[in-house]
């Protein structure tokens, strides 16, 4: 379990998170929502550790990741991957050189910097690329894809770093209706069919009600509501988004494939 007490971060006298204090339970798809500047970058940061908290607590499975540093803070960062908005890919290199980034934690640096991957990491790389129908682009280089397939290699490579946590900031941000519905169907089956645990920072309330278990909402740096999708009327949306109400409220919904209905994957090789 993921455990928030009391979490604070401060730049000069403004607060970007505010005392926030939450739990997630193993397996839950979370989504974190708010207007631009509430504060949910800055939760996720702090929670891999990008971004140091002013005060409170970050525990999991009862370690205090606040306290973590060198080789320990490294490690927590493998299991609490993060997913970024512009894709944080190096173009120059080729897909498969790229997933396997995720594997940094877990081989010597000789090898990475040699490009002497083990062959059962490039067999688990290419099999996190097949899971997301991204198998044949494996050998081209990665500013030569679009938007979508970008995303999609940048959660293959969080796929392969085999965490217990995957962190995604505003994943769908700079993408078209079409590729935010695969790269949240994509988060998805990580999330059901592997049982790791999501927390996704969302603009758009008609996909965090389609794709979350829960919702945590945040405005002014604090926790303003947490609670079922169901539970956040259109009143207490308003509220929460204040003036970009209408923006985040207006756009047509982008469904989630129905649970029963879950595509099949393919168990990624140890």
């Amino acid at each position: 379990m993921l455990v928030v007490e009391g979490l604070t971060c401060c730049f000069g006298s403004k607060a970007a998170v505010d005392n926030a204090s939450f739990s997630v339970e193993r397996g839950s798809f979370v989504g974190v929502i708010g207007r631009s500047g509430a504060g949910k970058s800055t939760l996720l940061r702090m929670l891999n550790r990008l971004a140091d908290p002013t005060d409170g607590r970050i525990l999991f499975e009862g370690t205090d990741v606040t306290a973590l540093q060198g080789r320990q803070l490294r490690q927590w960062r493998a299991r609490s991957a993060m997913i970024f908005q512009q894709f944080n890919l190096v173009g120059r290199l080729d897909v498969m050189t790229n997933v396997l980034m995720g594997r940094l934690s877990h081989v010597p640096a000789w090898r990475s910097l040699a490009q002497a991957w083990p062959e059962k990491d490039r067999a688990l790389a290419m099999s996190a690329l097949d899971q997301f129908d991204i198998a044949p682009l494996a050998a081209q280089r990665a500013d030569q894809l679009s938007g979508g397939q970008q995303q999609r290699v940048a959660i293959a490579r969080a796929l392969v770093q085999e965490p217990d946590l995957i962190l995604a900031d505003e994943p769908i941000a700079s993408l078209d209706p079409r590729n935010t519905k695969v790269v949240m169907d994509a988060l998805l089956r990580i999330n059901k069919h592997f049982g790791i645990t999501v927390l996704c920072n969302l603009h758009s309330l008609d996909l965090a009600r389609s794709y979350c278990d829960r919702l945590i909402g945040m405005a002014n740096g604090r926790i303003v509501f947490d609670d079922v999708p169901a539970a956040l009327t259109d009143s207490i949306a308003r509220e929460l988004y204040d003036l970009e109400a209408n923006e985040v409220m207006g756009a047509a919904p982008v469904h989630a494939p129905a649970k029963g209905l879950m595509p099949e994957l393919g168990t990624v090789a140890a």
